[in-house]
């Protein structure tokens, strides 16, 4: 028996046109599962040069989750659904998440959409006894100096998948998440494109290099998997050891 065969499962990916949504997505495809993602361009082919993504093969939508109305009213392309990841976020700089505006719109994306997306697809999920996956941060357990908005977002999305996984396990559905560390995607290209940031980061880091998007996909297919039956409400960080230094 391979417990990591897909085959004959849906996904939904929500997140997943790009960076580690991306690469769980692609992950989940690849073991046979029939895998639908949501992103912010009107088509799939407008992802086509990104860096960082590649649609072949999944079925693509586009959903703004800042706007929960659009969540709710939402029509899936699919009937049943075993497996929801949570990947979606974004991130201000320059200190706009000081400003009210900018910080209610990362806890929209990346908070407030988790909770909509999650009791959108509860009765599905419910009735497949599937899987849901929430992706954080490191950034939950340790202070993000300039970066206010994303730090208290990650940190309820940690708090989120507690207390859904104890909420949510008499439903038997399985709710977990992963809290990646510094990845190289475009979110983080503020750090990553400076090669002496980069370097910094990198050396902090027990394993000497950043996070890839695939390293983070494969937590998710072992949370996903019944090599994870037993596993609910838990968080596991992906970071090469950095909160360790």
């Amino acid at each position: 028996m391979n417990e990591l065969d897909y085959t004959g499962k849906t996904a939904l990916v929500v997140g997943g046109s790009s960076g580690i949504g991306n690469a769980v997505a692609q992950s989940f495809r690849e073991k046979g599962a029939s895998v639908h993602v949501w992103g912010t361009r009107p088509h799939a082919a407008d992802y086509d040069t990104e860096e960082g993504s590649n649609l072949g093969g999944l079925h693509y939508s586009q959903v703004d989750v800042s706007d929960f109305g659009t969540i709710e009213q939402f029509k899936p392309n699919f009937d049943r659904l075993d497996i929801l990841v949570l990947s979606q976020g974004t991130v201000l700089y320059g200190r706009r998440e000081f400003e009210m505006g900018g910080f209610q719109k990362i806890i929209d994306v990346n908070l407030n959409s988790l909770m909509a997306c999650s009791l959108k697809f509860h009765d599905m999920l419910k009735a497949s006894s599937g899987s849901l996956i929430i992706i954080s941060s490191m950034a939950a357990f340790r202070s993000t100096k300039g970066n206010p908005a994303y730090n208290a977002s990650k940190t309820g999305a940690y708090g989120l998948t507690r207390t859904l996984g104890e909420a949510w396990a008499e439903d038997n559905i399985r709710v977990n998440g992963i809290a990646p560390g510094l990845v190289d995607t475009k979110l983080t290209k503020v750090t990553t494109a400076n090669p002496k940031r980069r370097e910094g980061v990198e050396q902090k880091v027990p394993l000497k290099r950043l996070g890839r998007p695939e390293d983070v996909a494969g937590a998710a297919l072992f949370l996903a998997s019944p090599l994870a039956s037993y596993i609910i409400g838990q968080t596991i960080i992906v970071d090469g050891g950095l909160t360790l230094a």
